[in-house]
């Protein structure tokens, strides 16, 4: 199970950082993306990192204001998010698919087969 938290009301400019734990396995040979859904709009893949994280990628959107990085000891994956702006705003999910210790990224939801639940991230003024 994949449990996401962290999202909320922020204004322009504004940071956030979203959290991703596993509970009952291990994120360690798992890829982890982070995935958002904006009201209207078909869900996007915002961010990716692979096991050990060795290699990440993002949204060309994101790119330069959001980070994801991995903890290892606590079983739990993060996404900083820096210099919101309203276009940010939508249900964040982070997701999983087992990659065992081949180094892979993908933005695309397809792979993904354990989902959070979601949290809110609302950026405004």
């Amino acid at each position: 199970q994949l449990v996401d938290s962290g999202g909320g009301l922020v204004q322009p400019g504004g940071s956030l950082r979203l959290s991703c734990a596993a509970s009952g396995f291990t994120l360690n040979y798992y890829t982890i993306g982070w995935f958002r859904q904006a009201p209207g709009k078909e869900r996007e893949g915002v961010s990716c990192i692979s096991v050990a994280g060795g290699r990440t990628d993002y949204a060309v959107a994101v790119k330069g204001r959001f980070t994801i990085s991995r903890d290892s000891a606590k079983n739990t994956v993060y996404l900083q998010m820096n210099s919101l702006k309203p276009e940010d705003t939508g249900v964040y999910y982070c997701a999983a698919f087992h990659s065992g210790t081949v180094v892979q990224i993908t933005l695309d939801a397809a792979p993904y087969d354990y989902w959070g639940q979601g949290t809110q991230v609302t950026v405004s003024s």
